[in-house]
């Protein structure tokens, strides 16, 4: 058992995790000691690098669950875009990591920041190509289907695959608005809740942000089936 212990693929004095892994690059990623404004730099910036990693991993899924949608694969879908939503989440609960820096703390962090800003990430970027394509291969599907929304809440147990597919849709919407709003309670918690970010966007106009959809249609079957609730269904009272 002890040639198990010895690596296949590592030099001398590493292992096949760290060669697999590539920690040796990973983790010069981040500002050294030597480089620091303040000390909470490594704080604010592994929360950031893991979010892009969350969401380069919640892009390729839902990419894959894309293609899948598209030879009408919904379950294998579904399954993807489980892992998407769950990549979102994961970057929402690392959030409150940076209300761990006081606010005077985060204004040294901010003097190396320069203009950078969470409207610069390539991972949400990314993400929002990714999920205008998922929303139009949703409706592409639901249209072969010969289904709207509503015909399709009105009869899930015909289509139960469609309606996991929709609903998740739903989920990571709804993901990302938690996300907005974390994030907006972040920034006042640490800048102020009236005054510009590092490109001189005003917090307000993030706010703002909190609750924009991918597929607005989700949110406004809502209404209508209540609509619809109110005129053909008898209530007691």
């Amino acid at each position: 058992m002890n040639e198990l212990r010895e690596p296949k693929f590592a030099d001398e004095g590493s292992s096949d995790y760290e060669v697999y892994i590539r920690t040796d690059e990973l983790l010069v990623l981040q500002p050294e000691p030597s480089t620091w404004k303040h000390r909470d730099e490594l704080l604010f910036t592994v929360v950031h690098q893991s979010s892009e990693l969350w969401l380069k991993l919640a892009i390729a899924e839902i990419d894959y669950a894309v293609v899948n949608i598209s030879q009408d694969s919904i379950q294998a879908a579904c399954r993807y875009l489980v892992r998407a939503r769950d990549c979102i989440n994961y970057t929402t609960s690392q959030l409150p990591m940076l209300e761990k820096m006081t606010p005077w703390d985060y204004q040294h962090v901010r003097t190396a920041l320069g203009h950078g800003s969470g409207f610069d990430s390539p991972g949400f970027r990314n993400l929002r190509n990714s999920l205008k394509t998922l929303v139009e291969s949703v409706q592409a599907a639901l249209a072969r289907s010969q289904l709207s929304l509503q015909d399709l809440y009105l009869n899930v147990e015909a289509n139960e695959a469609l309606y996991s597919l929709v609903e998740l849709l739903v989920d990571i919407d709804e993901a990302l608005m938690i996300w907005r709003s974390v994030h907006v309670k972040v920034i006042e918690r640490t800048i102020g809740g009236t005054v510009s970010g590092t490109q001189g966007t005003p917090v307000e106009v993030v706010r703002n942000l909190r609750d924009r959809s991918v597929m607005e249609e989700l949110w406004e079957v809502r209404d209508e089936l209540t609509g619809r609730a109110d005129r053909e269904l008898v209530t007691d009272g």
